[in-house]
């Protein structure tokens, strides 16, 4: 079934993008079409904008250099093609063509548009517990060396699933975790299509329908009224365990969409001095509250943060779509140049004090939560890019030795703050029962 899904859902965005080449070409059947190696460079070309090199002809010498050159065009682009050569391809062997397509449907199609999100989700998340977590995260990233700055603070399919989320957060009870069953009931689709083109849909009616028909209005409105392919069917998302993949390629269209959406110049720039505006007072009031809360506890310090963090996601919702612009750098003018830098300056600001705050926490938990941020950051690390499998795996068992040190700890710690008794002499909380909640879930 996901074999299956894959294929079609490949084939239709495929399709879409040759439909732009000159002269125009179709692929029917995906494992057969591709065997030849004329339509995978018709791929490319219209993809990244160069003539590729190529034989003319279709005799299997032919047909295996042309394929030689777009794998020679895709490494030179620095991606990974694991276990993919020529001779499968040439067989047309479904797992090795599928997992070609999804490689270059991943970086020239989701990477490409997740890009332009990096600087977005360098920021506390929509909701306040959620954004008390991940600061310390973020305030780490920014010690990262130079290289790593330059990739992502988070993975593209972190970046997508956090656009998603972010569309469907501002219709209530619309919750997208994954790019699996968060979908099956057609509502996280439809609300993004209400964020995008508002009034295309009634989301109350929609709550009430069944997933199928749900799935089937959002395809077809999609279709019609945004003109975005129809890679997907309702039969394929409404099942158990919709495929993860195919759901990404479809949903990455609707980011496509929302950057090719433009505001008049004017209203722009009265919405980014609003938003200038309200930044200048959130970092006064950020201020004002650390010279005020100099003196408190711990407890009543992160007490004043959870307020001022929930008061803050609350209030920058009207000034999401100019904060959150999918414009890359060169795109900015001068005042949204400044917004951004702005942006950063005060997320920079509130990840400090989290982290802060974090180094303040009564003994042991101060121990375990350093702990926990070691086993996190461990975790979020990206493998070494090693072409030689004996040194990659000589940094793999560093690692993983690393990792086990860590992991010895584990139970003490769990045991620790089961255990913990949140009071001090005087009989009053020592630490809010959220954070040790935050602290337990990490766990």
């Amino acid at each position: 079934q996901r074999e299956f899904t894959q294929k079609k859902t490949f084939t239709s965005w495929i399709n879409s993008i040759l439909a732009k080449h000159t002269p125009p070409s179709v692929i029917s059947d995906l494992y057969t079409d591709i065997q030849q190696g004329h339509l995978l460079l018709d791929l490319l070309e219209v993809l990244s904008g160069q003539h590729l090199p190529r034989e003319k002809g279709f005799n299997t010498f032919q047909c295996r250099s042309n394929i030689e050159n777009a794998l020679t065009f895709l490494k030179s682009r620095s991606l990974k093609l694991i276990n993919i050569h020529v001779a499968d391809i040439i067989e047309g062997k479904p797992s090795i063509v599928l997992g070609l397509i999804w490689t270059i449907i991943f970086h020239f199609h989701i990477e490409e548009l997740a890009r332009t999100l990096a600087c977005t989700y360098n920021q506390p998340s929509l909701d306040c517990s959620s954004a008390v977590d991940s600061s310390s995260k973020a305030s780490r990233a920014t010690k990262k060396s130079a290289k790593i700055k330059e990739r992502w603070k988070i993975s593209a399919t972190k970046a997508l699933l956090l656009w998603a989320k972010e569309q469907c957060s501002l219709h209530g009870s619309i919750n997208v975790t994954d790019f699996k069953s968060s979908w099956r009931s057609g509502l996280p689709f439809l609300a993004i299509i209400q964020n995008l083109r508002p009034g295309l849909v009634d989301l109350e009616k929609a709550k009430s329908r069944s997933n199928k028909e749900n799935l089937k209005e959002a395809f077809s409105i999609a279709e019609l009224e945004l003109n975005i392919p129809r890679l997907l069917e309702p039969e394929d998302v409404d099942i158990m365990n919709p495929d993860e993949k195919s759901i990404m390629t479809y949903v990455a269209q609707f980011l496509q969409y929302s950057r090719n959406l433009r505001e008049s110049e004017e209203d722009l720039q009265e919405k980014v001095r609003e938003a200038v505006s309200w930044l200048a007072a959130q970092e006064e009031k950020l201020a004002k509250l650390l010279i005020d809360t100099e003196n408190e506890t711990y407890y009543q310090k992160y007490k004043d943060m959870m307020s001022f963090m929930e008061a803050f996601n609350q209030e920058k919702k009207p000034f999401l779509p100019v904060l959150l612009s999918k414009r890359s750098e060169a795109e900015l003018s001068e005042s949204q140049q400044q917004m951004r830098e702005e942006w950063d300056k005060l997320i920079s600001q509130i990840n400090e004090w989290k982290a802060n705050l974090d180094q303040m926490l009564p003994s042991p938990l101060d121990g375990i939560e350093a702990w926990l941020q070691e086993v996190e950051h461990l975790q979020a690390e990206d493998l070494p890019d090693l072409q030689d499998p004996f040194k990659a795996m000589s940094v793999f068992r560093e690692i993983i030795v690393i990792f086990k040190g860590l992991m010895d700890c584990f139970d003490s710690h769990l045991d620790t703050l089961q255990s913990f008794k949140n009071e001090d002499e005087k009989n009053m909380p020592l630490v809010l029962p959220e954070k040790l909640e935050e602290m337990k879930r990490r766990l």
